[in-house]
């Protein structure tokens, strides 16, 4: 997947830096979120993720896509086969070419990845007033504490100062570096409807989009995390077993 280098350029393009730079910068300190997935024995939390895609797909798709995410991968949410089938259903993807050598569109598999909703580069700069909206797989590894960061930036919307003069196309988000950024408030209470019943509010749809990018970004770390333990019980009892033995083997010699 070369996520480094992926994780690299979305930094880049989005101005997500280090900590010192926020701070250079002048953006707000990222508040702290207690995500379910956080810590050695955190575990993803399916129904704010399955909210989380649901937020993506009704507000996010629009403008970004997720090109090193298949649909299939969406079991691992708790969706069924015909599920996911239904999900990449809603998608278009470009297929072929067909009988006489031509590209044609087609709704998308389970073997697809989410799409890119332009065609090329340059078309969604045009469409964004000349910001390019990233590509979302990785998002949350481009920065230390990622979620934390993509959480605080979807809510962190606000009338700039009296004094500051943004370009056309721009608007005031405190936490983002320069605080002048292309995309515009995209989520307001009630913007979705959550299938759960869960009250849609704002910072609900934000944390919920941020656990659903994580899950994205790292779809294996709970069995990571789970063979990790493992390897420490491991090594402790193995420890414990070396330490035993070398005390009856040195007990003649004390």
């Amino acid at each position: 997947m070369k996520t480094h280098l992926i994780a690299a350029l979305v930094a880049a393009t989005l101005g997500l830096g280090t900590g010192a730079a926020h701070a250079a910068e002048g953006a707000a300190t990222v508040p702290d979120h207690d995500f379910s997935f956080e810590g050695v024995f955190g575990t993803f939390d399916r129904a704010a993720a399955q909210r989380g895609l649901q937020v993506y797909n009704q507000v996010c798709s629009s403008c970004h896509g997720m090109e090193y995410v298949p649909f299939r991968t969406l079991k691992d949410l708790g969706y069924s086969e015909d599920q996911v089938e239904a999900i990449a259903a809603q998608y278009t993807v470009t297929a072929g070419p067909n009988d006489q050598g031509e590209m044609y569109e087609k709704p998308a598999e389970p073997t697809d990845t989410f799409p890119m909703p332009y065609d090329n580069r340059q078309a969604a700069m045009n469409a964004n007033g000349g910001a390019y909206p990233v590509d979302l797989s990785v998002i949350t590894q481009a920065r230390p504490g990622g979620p934390e960061y993509i959480r605080a930036l979807l809510i962190g919307y606000e009338d700039p100062p009296a004094d500051t003069n943004l370009a056309p196309g721009q608007y005031w988000n405190k936490y983002f570096p320069g605080h002048a950024i292309g995309m515009p408030q995209m989520l307001t209470d009630g913007a979705v409807e959550y299938a759960d019943g869960t009250e849609a509010t704002a910072e609900q749809m934000a944390a919920d989009v941020a656990t659903f990018l994580h899950w994205a970004a790292e779809p294996h770390m709970e069995e990571r995390k789970r063979m990790g333990i493992k390897v420490i019980l491991f090594l402790l009892v193995f420890t414990g077993l070396l330490y035993a033995v070398k005390r009856k083997i040195w007990s003649d010699v004390h």
